[in-house]
């Protein structure tokens, strides 16, 4: 979704919450240490926790949250920086342990790649039914979107985003009755060290660098090359 269209859904937001009574000062929040902005309710706290990945590393992370009444909003951010360096070290104290073969595999990069994924298993597997889970893309940044109805009637709209070493997990609840949380939700940006907004040109996936083909040519494959054609007659 482009700039400019998440700002006119802004505008709209703020005009419905003031035609509700409901319109207050939301805070431009942006963090330098997590490379991120968001619109929140209310100025955010942040608490430093650790993130257990899909493959059994701990990797630090920072909660961002805010509350507006009975509506809660938060941002995980989950740093993958170090993952080679611990999954490397694992698979090597496996090794001198005496393990081999699979047990003592390196699954850096599919902890890396799958992050999105697993984060997305995460929040499928809560008591609530699920009413949309899509792709999404922000300044052509790639990730997950779902919409959640839980048990006592209220809804969790979230996404999902990786960006650089890190992935980010956006999460708003409100109210059954209340409307969908747009300004939270429409306002994300990823920005530089300086805090400018990033906007790529293409679709945005880390690991890959060439430009975005479908279909694409496939990967070089292992093993021996393939024995030359026969000639024909």
């Amino acid at each position: 979704m482009s700039m400019t269209h998440r700002i006119v859904i802004a505008a709209a937001c703020i005009i419905a919450a003031a035609s509700t009574g409901r319109a207050q000062e939301w805070v431009q929040y942006a963090s330098k240490a997590d490379l991120f902005a968001v619109n929140f309710p209310t100025e955010p706290t942040s608490q430093t926790i650790t993130y257990t990945s899909e493959f059994g590393i701990p990797l630090p992370a920072r909660v961002y949250r805010s509350d507006s009444g009975a509506s809660r909003y938060s941002v995980t951010v989950v740093d993958y920086a170090d993952a080679e360096k611990l999954h490397t070290a694992r698979a090597d104290a496996c090794k001198k342990a005496g393990g081999e073969g699979d047990a003592c595999q390196n699954d850096w990069r599919s902890d890396v790649q799958g992050s999105i994924v697993f984060a997305t298993a995460q929040l499928l597997k809560r008591d609530a039914k699920v009413t949309l889970l899509g792709w999404a893309v922000v300044d052509q940044i790639e990730g997950h979107r779902l919409q959640l109805v839980n048990a006592n009637g209220s809804r969790t709209f979230a996404e999902i985003h990786r960006h650089g070493t890190r992935l980010y997990i956006l999460e708003a609840t409100v109210p059954a009755r209340a409307p969908a949380p747009g300004l939270f939700q429409q306002s994300l940006m990823f920005i530089d060290e300086e805090g400018k907004p990033i906007r790529y040109r293409r679709f945005y996936t880390t690991g890959y660098s060439d430009e975005w083909k479908f279909p694409s040519a496939p990967p070089p494959r292992t093993g021996p090359p393939p024995a030359p054609a026969a000639p024909s007659r």
